[in-house]
């Protein structure tokens, strides 16, 4: 593996650097004091970054994205990680590549308005009573002629308040198994507005000021089966062939997220005097500088190899998994460390620590909490061996 990264590469990462750390940081806190990204920054930001060719850049190029190789664009999603996340993702969107599932007329009524701009989509999958184990959901639809009626409710559904549409997953039967029954799974297009659709305000989150969540509720909504993405009873198969790398989306932003907590630990240490000396000559806190280089490279080896072998077809949910747990595992440390290095001040609003710390707790948690991603790795273990 060759690990120097190419002209492009370079480019891309110190352009997307330059992006985040002049237009994104400036309003980081009224983001963050407010809980509120206001819909006028959002335009102004969102321009800009179209101007830049940055906006929808993990999309392929013949439906106007950047068309960047996965490897690539986990660069760039380690740049954007650094900046508060609702400013990122909101402001310099990536449209979810589920949409590019859709038929020709699907894309063009849902993809194509958010490759503008235009819009924004939001996936709905997870329910009170449905989290990690999402064959347990209870929403449903079910089929009344050419149409389909969906009644149920979906919450923590990401920025579903600013969405023009919603990708919601819902049971449509039952099949047998060798373990029992199981729920088969449709994805459906539903379009704000449609009668028995109502978006209601989510949770207030100590995680990702700013990026909403919406509770979504559906009371005998009915749709068109041309509403219906992929196949019936194939809301899985579609899920897990569009939505695989998100995992390695989370882990990337938890690199970018660390590189910058570890880059205010190093400058406090080599600057903040105490007993006469730098308190970075005092292993108590150089010791933990190294502890937190050593476990952020080991995380962005992990987070670049699973993304090199996404290019080469030869990635496995273990990969993933993998990356995805290291990086969000070692971004809870490292936030940790660099507090404690700073000491009181580490807490202060002033700096972006405080913030990165209540950050990182969520990363844990979605897109496949920690111990889902130790059973998809000891699963695959277990296999190798007939377990």
């Amino acid at each position: 593996m060759n690990f120097d990264l190419t002209e492009e590469q370079r480019a891309i990462v110190e352009t997307t650097r330059a992006f985040v750390e002049n237009e994104l940081y400036p309003h980081e806190a009224e983001v963050e004091r407010t809980g509120v990204l206001r819909r006028e920054l959002i335009d102004e930001i969102k321009e800009k970054a179209i101007r830049a060719g940055l906006y929808a850049a993990n999309m392929p190029e013949e439906v106007g994205g950047a068309g960047l190789d996965t490897l690539t664009w986990l660069l760039y999603e380690k740049e954007l990680g650094r900046a508060n996340y609702a400013l990122h993702w909101t402001c310099v969107a990536r449209p979810s590549n589920i949409l590019l599932a859709g038929t020709p007329e699907q894309r063009e009524k849902y993809l194509h308005p958010c490759m503008r701009g235009d819009t924004w989509d939001c996936l709905a999958m997870t329910e009170p009573g449905a989290g990690s184990d999402l064959r347990g959901m209870k929403a449903t639809a079910r089929q009344d002629g050419d149409d389909w009626v969906l009644n149920g409710t979906k919450h923590f559904i990401s920025h579903a308040d600013i969405a023009g549409f919603a990708i919601v997953f819902m049971a449509t039967g039952e099949e047998d198994t060798p373990r029992g029954k199981r729920k088969k799974i449709t994805a459906f297009f539903v379009d704000k507005g449609t009668p028995g659709f109502t978006v209601r305000d989510g949770y207030r989150n100590v995680s990702h000021r700013g990026y909403t969540n919406a509770v979504l509720e559906f009371d005998d909504c009915r749709l068109p089966s041309s509403q219906v993405l992929g196949e019936v009873h194939k809301g899985f198969e579609v899920a897990n062939s569009w939505l695989g790398a998100t995992r390695l989306q989370v882990a990337a932003t938890c690199l970018g997220r660390a590189e910058r907590a570890l880059g205010h630990a190093i400058d406090y240490a080599a600057q903040r005097q105490q007993f006469g000396q730098q308190i970075g000559k005092f292993q108590g806190v150089s010791f933990k500088l190294a502890d937190m280089a050593l476990e952020l490279k080991a995380a962005n080896l992990l987070t670049f190899e699973a993304g090199w072998k996404y290019d080469a077809g030869t990635v496995t949910d273990q990969d993933m998994a993998m990356a995805k747990l290291k990086a969000t595992e070692m971004l809870a440390f490292v936030a940790d460390e660099a507090i404690q290095i700073h000491g009181g001040m580490g807490l202060m609003d002033e700096l972006p620590l405080e913030r990165i710390w209540r950050d990182a707790r969520v990363e844990r948690i979605w897109e496949g909490t920690s111990e889902i991603q130790r059973h998809i790795i000891s699963r695959a273990l277990l296999r190798e061996v007939g377990g």
